[in-house]
């Protein structure tokens, strides 16, 4: 049986990047790893839509969002968090380890903070460093309004803005520059195609010039004044993970080929035919501010999240995620991030269909993949 993962990370990786990373090792202080070195901090910029610096660390997206914290931040500095679901929580768990001093906003998990919320919170806490955003929140499928939320923010406050565009680069727009934010973080095992293992953090002026500034001693290896120094030179601080920063400079010749434009169309086209397929079969979406990158689903009542789990990965080979916290055996989650494409949509829902079918749950045999069909065809 073949298996088949749509999960919001890891998701699947690309013949030709495991191919790339399945060459022999190479040194990564010689002139043939340097330069694939700099070929990929080039590329990242075009993917972050950014002139600014985007250092690659060897540790996954948390590694990142911890070495923003500790890299920007003193002890007691007052820093705004937005916990809307499981990934907006950690960045108040950091902040809560680094500065001792978190004003955390919660969101109702699968609704997105409002720019009004926003503008009231910066108006109670005119002090605040930093706000702490989550463009797309993986555990909800929810996404926010960065873009108004940024403008908002550099227009009422001089407070660094941290975004966790873990789930959200390359499957939603994103302009780092022009939207002004002063740092934004994916992971490799995302939108990039990639196995897990690499933090990539783009890093504005602004937010540069804190960094080189600081003579807090709070980190050592996940040092951004490190990474910075190093990155100046189209090098790493440390011994980084070679053989994916190689298959990362293959899975960004996939994404430049196809075009960021192009790649953020593809992601919302196949969320929409996602969503659709799913409502077609009785099924409620979860989240009202959905999210390019996962779609997250109420179980219908009845049915029990281990059968139909047990029917959809051993009987179909599919691979969903589970729902999380007080969710858990409540919703599931369907990835579209990353390497997929509308047939993939169609086998998703289709494998959902045999689940259902498997578990006596009564629905329309063909109506989930009609439904993804006519959304596809219509388009």
């Amino acid at each position: 049986m073949k298996k088949r993962l749509f999960t919001p990370g890891p998701t699947p990786v690309p013949e030709n990047v495991m191919l790339r990373m399945a060459a022999p090792i190479i040194h990564h202080r010689n002139p043939e790893f340097m330069e694939i070195l700099t070929r990929v901090h080039e590329d990242l910029k075009y993917l972050f839509r950014t002139t600014q610096p985007v250092v690659v660390l060897s540790c996954s997206g948390t590694g990142g969002m911890e070495a923003s914290v500790a890299s920007l931040f003193k002890s007691g500095e007052k820093v705004i968090t937005v916990n809307a679901g499981k990934f907006g929580e950690r960045w108040g768990q950091l902040v809560r380890v680094f500065t001792g001093n978190c004003v955390e906003e919660k969101v109702q998990w699968g609704t997105a903070i409002q720019p009004e919320r926003m503008a009231e919170l910066l108006k109670e806490h005119p002090d605040a460093k930093g706000v702490c955003l989550t463009h797309s929140e993986t555990s909800t499928g929810t996404a926010a309004d960065i873009k108004a939320l940024c403008a908002l923010i550099r227009e009422k406050s001089d407070a660094l803005i941290l975004v966790d565009g873990i789930t959200a680069i390359g499957a939603h727009e994103f302009h780092f520059d022009d939207w002004g934010a002063d740092i934004c973080i994916t992971g490799s095992q995302k939108g990039l195609m990639m196995p897990p293992g690499l933090a990539l953090v783009a890093i504005s002026e602004r937010a540069q010039d804190i960094i080189n500034a600081h003579t807090h001693t709070q980190q050592f290896y996940l040092s951004l004044k490190k990474a910075l120094k190093a990155h100046s030179a189209e090098d790493t601080p440390f011994t980084p993970a070679v053989s994916l920063v190689i298959g990362l400079d293959e899975a960004l010749q996939m994404i430049k080929a196809e075009g960021i434009e192009n790649i953020w169309k593809r992601h919302e086209s196949l969320a929409a035919a996602c969503r659709q397929g799913c409502s077609a079969l009785g099924m409620k979406l979860f989240s009202n501010s959905p999210s390019f990158a996962v779609t997250p689903v109420w179980l219908p009542e009845g049915v029990d999240w281990s059968a139909f789990n047990k029917a959809l990965k051993n009987k179909n080979g599919i691979t969903v995620a589970a729902g999380q916290d007080e969710y858990k055996g409540k919703i599931f989650r369907v990835s579209h991030l990353g390497y997929y494409d509308e047939l993939d949509m169609l086998t998703v829902i289709g494998g959902l269909e045999r689940a259902l079918k498997d578990i006596n749950f009564d629905f329309e045999i063909g109506a989930g993949v009609s439904a993804v069909q006519k959304a596809f065809l219509g388009n």
